[in-house]
Parts: structure tokens; C-alpha cells; sequence
């Protein structure tokens, strides 16, 4: 089991998540790629936002960053 103990600002509404449990995971990444700092988003992995950024809700000027910073990263291999 791989629990986290996350930031207030980035989780208020539980102090652990179980990364091992598909749905906290996709939940997690969504609070990082909302509510958290650089240095949190630099911990995710590129393969886990891909992954994932579909089935997430995220307003939609972060959705559209990810989206066009994923394609260029994908376009220069």
C-alpha cells in the first residue's frame, strides 16, 4: 500500500490517500494539477498526468496547459 500524507492545500479533506487505489490516484493528480505548487507537480510523473488528464476534472485553462505541454513534450520525442 502506498499511502501519502499530502499538504492541507492540497488535500483539506483527508490527511492520507492510497496512491495504490486507482480512483485516490486520478483524485490526487487532479489536486496537484489544481491546488498544488511547482514543486508538487515536478513529483508527478508526465506518463501519470497522460494517463489520467482525460478522466479528471480540472478547470479548463489547466486542462488546455496540460493538454499543449503534453503534445510538445510527445512532439520532441
Amino acid at each position: 500500500m502506498a499511502v501519502i500524507h499530502p499538504p492541507a492545500y492540497i488535500a483539506w479533506s483527508t490527511d492520507q490517500i492510497d496512491l495504490s487505489d486507482p480512483f485516490q490516484h486520478r483524485w490526487y493528480i487532479q489536486q496537484v494539477l489544481t491546488h498544488g505548487r511547482a514543486e508538487d507537480i515536478r513529483l508527478l510523473k508526465l506518463e501519470e498526468i497522460t494517463a489520467v488528464l482525460d478522466a479528471i476534472i480540472l478547470p479548463e485553462d489547466v486542462r488546455s496547459l496540460w493538454k499543449r505541454f503534453l503534445e510538445i513534450h510527445r512532439a520532441q520525442g
